[in-house]
């Protein structure tokens, strides 16, 4: 994507949209939703890292932007979130992963075709749960081929149809279930976001705000009691919905909006952080808006099959703004939910 570079006010913007599994894969440094993630360096955060704080239950992989910058020849984001329908805390994890172009586990000059092998072929891969993705340290105890990430998994994976396979020639277990509680799988593709458009909800919202005295020539049509009215009764919560409403109009499919070092566009005008609410990255850097995940999402995720549906207003990542190193390990970084207010449902 062309996310990476010095901070810009441009704003990407992420669609969804089918690919093959061959585009997704970690050799092809995508930008992705759902299934299981493609990660970037392959020294894995440890699984007690990928469990919400509020069910102990595993996180399941939401999606990721590859976004290089400066001396991070590739740098990754990946979005982790609780779906559990029970859990009322329903946690979000964010972890950054930056390599150089010399590193560990892929060539410098990276293969051309999708499905080309990720780096030599004496390089050993992790131990993956054969569920969600995640590091997988705990193995079957009968075939040692099927690995996982907890009990949680390995006794789900055992229920959905691994007892009967385990031991069976090319069986590796997790087929079965992974379609059931992975999000669907798709690439995100991303596009500058269309500046005449800008310029023109910008100027939308200029005119709407000037007094109508001085805006006879664009509302000569209006009765001056009916604009007192309209004025008197919106509120700043208004405002600030009318805008997202407007802004997002100009690309309704959108799922991601991209600005590092730019402004989220806000859902509503309660819950908005201030500095102090965002704490600085762990090098003492402050951290700063890189990227957010915007409600149209939900309709891509079928989450209505997990019962009580995952929501949000949007989310909003906040990142160190140095793009600290941390070596081959990943380095979490902050969320911040936003949910759509009251009046707004």
């Amino acid at each position: 994507m062309a996310a990476g570079g010095e901070a810009s006010s441009s704003v990407e913007l992420g669609f969804a949209e089918r690919a093959a599994p061959a585009r997704l894969v970690s050799s092809q440094f995508p930008s992705k939703v759902g299934g299981r993630p493609a990660w970037l360096s392959l020294q894995l955060p440890g699984p007690e890292l990928l469990r919400c704080g509020g069910c102990a239950q595993p996180l399941l992989f939401l999606l990721q932007v590859y976004a290089p910058r400066g001396r991070a020849f590739h740098r990754a984001l990946l979005l982790f979130c609780c779906a559990l329908p029970a859990c009322s805390s329903r946690r979000f994890a964010v972890f950054r992963s930056q390599l150089g172009r010399t590193n560990d586990f892929y060539p410098a000059d990276p293969p051309p075709e999708p499905g080309s092998e990720p780096g030599p072929a004496s390089s050993p891969g992790p131990r993956l749960c054969c569920v969600c993705g995640a590091s997988g340290p705990k193995s079957c105890s009968r075939c040692r081929r099927a690995h996982y990430c907890g009990k949680e998994h390995q006794s789900a994976d055992w229920r959905a149809g691994h007892r009967a396979e385990c031991g069976r020639p090319g069986d590796a277990g997790g087929s079965l279930l992974s379609l059931n509680i992975l999000f669907p799988e798709l690439e995100l593709v991303m596009e500058l976001e269309d500046s005449e458009g800008q310029k023109l909800e910008d100027l939308t919202e200029c005119l709407e705000s000037l007094s109508a005295a001085d805006s006879d020539c664009v509302t000569e049509a209006l009765d001056e009691q009916e604009l007192e009215a309209m004025a008197k009764h919106e509120t700043k919560e208004d405002r600030i919905f009318a805008h997202f409403k407007r802004r997002i109009a100009l690309a309704p499919d959108q799922v991601l909006r991209y600005c590092r070092g730019g402004s989220p566009l806000w859902v509503s005008g309660e819950n908005i952080p201030l500095d102090i609410d965002i704490p600085n990255c762990s090098c003492g850097a402050m951290r700063e808006f890189e990227f957010q995940v915007m409600p149209q999402l939900l309709n891509q995720l079928k989450v209505d099959r997990l019962g009580e549906s995952l929501d949000w207003g949007t989310l909003v990542v906040y990142t160190c703004e140095q793009s600290c190193d941390h070596g081959n390990e990943y380095s979490p970084e902050f969320l911040w939910k936003q949910d759509f207010s009251a009046d707004q449902l």
